[in-house]
Parts: structure tokens; C-alpha cells; sequence
């Protein structure tokens, strides 16, 4: 994959706000032996369902849509409701049986992300006890799957990661522990070298947030905000043919050209402007519209030079 289309990607992906990568010296460049065919497919993020803010009604407004555009599955990035930390287990539950609802309006495919709004009880004031069967992330292995996994599509391997590290005191960092690194090792050391891959993860591997946010007066226990161990996640795709990586959790819109390699960072999906009334620029968000993007993934391995982002009044 050439270094212009891995950056035509970058484009496409940053404007819609989710974070990725490109092509670095080390990351395989040759051109796969079997090409892969054209596709479409959605990336969305952060959907924050709570019924307070209207989120499930601007989600499902942009789920009705999404089909229409024929794209061949969907990858949520994570935070599918909010919050599941810090709040009692039936309103956990009740979350997530909205977002159930909602989603069937979206009648295809979608592959999940865990986020760190998904991880039930984890703080004490949700009244959630460790032994509890839906603590942390029982509840999404159960009912939603597997947190990391691979699969392919048409000639592009792709991988989801859990990038939720939960810590002994009942709060999170952002992390890919041993097992899953040991996973993703082994995944990879099936694939060839020349072999197209794009990678899902919520907290970001490679982020700016910390520059463009104030330094807290008091430093957080915990790094959550990126994931804490990201070179050593990074370097197993070393050799690998990386298109690119699309994360969530920040908020924020932006694309980070990491050794080559993009990563597309995306705004939330959901809430409406009432919390937030500057809304967020060039994101999912501005003044009552909810937007979401298709991500043309592949035409005859360029990538086009249009993108498909709608804008949806939720009054």
C-alpha cells in the first residue's frame, strides 16, 4: 500500500474524527498477491446512550440511516452506553437494553469495541461488589462477545482489541494486558507480511490529548487517557502491511500520522449539544445533529477521494 493512499485514508477517516495509522519505515509496503476487493464499511464511536440527553434518539435516527448507504458491516469503537461505572447494576442493565433496541434500527453486521463506559460496577458508588456476575466485563463477554478478536473481510484482516485496563482499586487505565498481547502476536504471525490490516481500539495507542487539555491540579491515579503500554502493542505490527487504526474515547477530532501510519481519532455519537453547546467541530456534533460517517475502505487499493457524512435534526 503506497504512502498516498494510506494518507487518502487519513484524510477520509480524520474528518469524521477517529484516530489511526500510516506507513512507517519497518511496516511492510508490498503490494498483497490477492487483492482485495472493493468495500464500504462504518466506523462509529462513543454512542453514550442515556435516555437525559436524547442520545437514543439521535442514535437511532443515524442507525436508520446507515443502510441506506450499502456499506457491508459496521465496527462500534466503544462506550456503547453511558455510564456502566459508577452506577447501580439495574441502570446498567437498562442502558444496554436501550442500546439493544436502538441498534436493531441499524440492520446490519456491526462489530464491537469495548469502551470504558461498558465495564459495569467498577467504581464503588455503583454499590456492585467484584463477585458479581456482570462486574467489569462479564456483562459484554456474556451478551455482547468476545472483547479482542480478529476476522476478515474480502482481503483485509481486521483486529479489535480490549484496550480496558481495570485496576485493584476499582478504577481503569487505559492498557492491552499479556494475554492479549501474546493474542495479537500469534494472530499476526498468521498473516503475510503484505497482508492489508486495520485495527479497532477504544483507548487510543498513539494520542495528542494530553496537549490539548489542561494539566489537572492533581494528577490522576491512573493514565487513562492513552494506553500505557502502546510501544509494545506497536512494534509487534512491525513487518505488518498497516492501513490503519481508528479509535474513540477522547472526544475529540483528530488524526495522528504516527511512523507513517494513521490514526484517526472520533468524536462522540449521540449526545446532543445541550451538554456540551459549542459542540465539537469537524466531529459527530454541531448544534442538534448527530453526524456519523461511511468510511469508503478500498477501491481497487486507492481510496476515494469523497466521503458520505450525514446530518441528522434530532428536535
Amino acid at each position: 500500500m503506497s504512502t498516498m493512499n494510506r494518507r487518502q485514508l487519513l484524510a477520509l477517516l480524520g474528518s469524521a474524527g477517529a484516530s489511526a495509522y500510516l506507513e512507517v519505515p519497518g511496516y511492510a509496503s508490498a503490494q498483497p498477491s490477492d487483492a482485495p476487493e472493493d468495500f464500504d464499511f462504518s466506523f462509529f464511536t462513543d454512542t453514550h446512550l442515556q435516555p437525559e440527553l436524547s442520545a437514543n434518539a439521535g442514535c437511532a435516527m443515524a442507525f436508520s440511516r446507515m443502510p441506506s448507504h450499502k456499506v457491508d458491516f459496521a465496527i462500534q469503537g466503544g462506550d456503547h452506553i453511558f455510564d456502566g461505572l459508577g452506577v447501580p447494576k439495574q441502570r446498567s442493565l437498562s442502558l444496554f437494553e436501550m442500546y439493544d433496541r436502538t441498534q436493531q434500527d441499524l440492520s446490519l453486521q456491526v462489530h464491537h469495541t469495548i469502551g470504558n463506559h461498558d465495564c459495569l460496577g467498577v467504581y464503588p458508588q455503583s454499590g456492585m461488589q467484584p463477585g458479581d456476575s456482570i462486574y467489569g466485563k462479564r456483562y459484554d463477554e456474556d451478551h455482547v462477545g468476545k472483547t479482542y478478536y480478529s476476522f476478515d473481510h474480502k482481503g483485509v484482516h481486521f483486529i479489535v482489541l480490549n484496550s480496558i485496563g481495570l485496576t485493584p482499586d476499582r478504577a481503569y487505565e487505559g492498557r492491552v494486558d499479556a494475554t492479549q498481547v501474546a493474542w495479537l502476536a500469534a494472530d499476526l504471525n498468521t498473516q503475510p507480511a503484505a497482508k492489508l490490516i486495520i485495527l479497532s481500539v477504544h483507548i487510543p495507542l498513539v494520542s495528542a490529548i494530553d496537549n490539548y487539555t489542561p494539566v489537572p491540579a492533581t494528577p490522576p491515579a491512573h493514565h487513562g487517557n492513552t494506553v500505557v503500554n502502546s510501544s509494545e502493542v506497536t512494534q509487534l505490527f512491525m513487518g505488518h502491511n498497516m492501513l490503519a487504526v481508528v479509535q474513540g474515547h477522547t472526544h475529540i477530532n483528530e488524526c495522528v500520522d504516527w511512523h507513517g501510519v494513521p490514526r484517526h481519532q472520533r468524536c462522540r455519537l449521540g449526545e446532543l449539544v445541550a451538554r456540551h453547546p459549542a459542540g465539537y467541530a469537524g466531529g459527530f456534533y454541531g448544534s442538534l445533529h448527530p453526524r456519523w460517517q461511511v468510511v469508503d475502505a478500498l477501491r481497487n487499493l486507492r481510496l476515494p477521494e469523497r466521503r458520505s457524512t450525514e446530518h441528522l435534526d434530532v428536535t
